[in-house]
């Protein structure tokens, strides 16, 4: 969210801010807020679409409307903001410019706007606020001051990685490795987050560690579950996966967010850790699978066949880590079934994002893979479908977005993971080792 000074303040905003937040005029505290006329215009063209950014088109002309009619007033001429700011629609000095004009026409005349605006009001900063970095870039070179939306960004060298190392005594290292469950207060060093995965050296030896995680609400440092034999075939194979698991695997933790590279295992563990909590420990009714379809730029009616034809395209790569679960992974809890009987008994659901918007899910281990494509009010959208006893789980690739209205530093996963840290129904792992195969490790880390 972007931070007001004491100094009173115009923001001009871009189209893509009020697609990306469509609850942005209420964003700048007791400034005031423009939004180019242009910016209308092309969100008009948003609206008839089932997408997120249709949602958000519609969103945005509902609140405009409902703001003009609470007031009473003109948006040309301003209306009060319940932060105490002004809300106001500016139209062009030049009236012949409002005729239909195309993309790259239409950021100019949005540009044009702002800084008809910045010369009409010398005595007050004006800032344009777009999440286009080449319309800031223009923008400073004519000498208009230009902010990017959802300040502070989340740098991914600066995102917390869930993992803590610790000096502690030998005699503890000694008893978390036989699996017992030790008081934190014992550590001698306070845990910074709830559900933080423990990396335990023993002080005088540092070669000898001990793997565990901080269980704040009970004040303990307990075992990892999932141990050597995994989940239903698949095991970890380095200290982030063992973490991973064990989050995955703990009822107490509601939202888990998983963040790594391509290959890091993220959504192969999680869909293993649901068939262990859905198919074999019953501690959820149901596995839904879920990521967003938007990433070349189409939805699935465009698409031809039925519902599951449809999806298809879409979902191979959830079916993909499935199969290899129930055939190269010779999961024990299979049983001889294949993954397509699960899923025609309804244990196992696979959809897309735009059908659970909505939705009620008690009880459900809900997979959301993908998630670095999301915005944060996407995220939250999802996240608060989520009903008694349902656990949500959030795997990506902050650097393979997608999306053009986030980036690797403003995206609903990084977003969660950072927010949530906190809390102690979350946990969070960041991924850095590849295990996919030496060339899958060796291509993310050259090319």
């Amino acid at each position: 969210m972007l931070q007001a000074a004491s100094v009173h303040k115009i923001y001009v905003l871009d189209t893509n801010v009020l697609l990306h937040d469509p609850r942005a005029f209420d964003k700048f505290e007791d400034n005031d807020v423009v939004v180019p006329i242009h910016v209308i215009e092309e969100i008009d063209q948003f609206k008839k679409e089932s997408s997120e950014l249709g949602r958000n088109a519609r969103h945005v002309a509902r609140q405009l409307d409902e703001l003009r009619d609470r007031a009473g007033g003109s948006l040309r001429t301003g209306v009060r903001l319940d932060g105490g700011g002004l809300l106001r629609v500016a139209v062009p000095d030049d009236p012949r410019r409002l005729r239909r004009l195309d993309h790259a026409a239409m950021d100019h005349a949005i540009l044009q706007t702002a800084l008809e605006i910045r010369d009409r009001h010398r005595d007050t900063p004006v800032v344009f606020v777009t999440m286009d970095s080449n319309l800031r870039i223009r923008a400073d070179a004519l000498g208009l001051r230009a902010e990017n939306y959802e300040n502070p960004s989340i740098p991914l060298d600066e995102l917390y990685s869930g993992i803590v190392e610790m000096d502690v005594p030998g005699e503890i290292v000694d008893r978390v490795a036989r699996r017992e469950e030790v008081p934190l207060e014992e550590l001698g060093v306070p845990v910074p987050f709830p559900n933080a995965c423990l990396v335990l050296r023993d002080a005088e030896q540092p070669r000898r560690t001990a793997l565990g995680r901080a269980e704040r609400r009970r004040g303990l440092v307990q075992p990892l579950r999932g141990g050597r034999e995994g989940a239903w075939g698949v095991r970890p194979r380095n200290l982030e996966q063992h973490f991973a698991l064990d989050l995955l695997l703990d009822p107490a933790v509601r939202l888990v967010t998983l963040v790594g590279k391509a290959g890091t295992g993220k959504t192969l563990l999680a869909l293993a850790a649901a068939l262990r909590c859905v198919v074999d420990e019953g501690t959820h009714a149901r596995l839904l699978v879920s990521r967003p379809i938007f990433p070349l730029g189409r939805d699935v009616g465009y698409l031809p066949g039925t519902i599951e034809e449809k999806l298809n395209p879409w979902m191979r790569p959830i079916f993909d880590n499935l199969e290899y679960i129930f055939t190269v992974g010779r999961a024990r809890g299979a049983q001889g079934r294949s993954y397509q009987e699960l899923v025609a008994a309804g244990i196992i659901e696979v959809e897309p994002l735009t059908y659970i918007r909505g939705r009620s899910l008690p009880n459900q281990y809900l997979v959301v893979d993908e998630a670095q494509n999301l915005t944060p009010h996407e995220v939250k959208t999802i996240i608060t479908r989520c009903g008694s006893e349902t656990k949500i789980v959030l795997t990506g690739d902050p650097y393979q977005i997608d999306n053009p209205y986030v980036d690797a530093a403003r995206n609903g996963l990084t977003t969660v993971a950072e927010r949530f840290k906190q809390e102690p129904l979350a946990g969070h792992v960041t991924l850095t080792k590849g295990e996919r195969s030496e060339l899958a490790e060796r291509a993310t880390e050259l090319l």
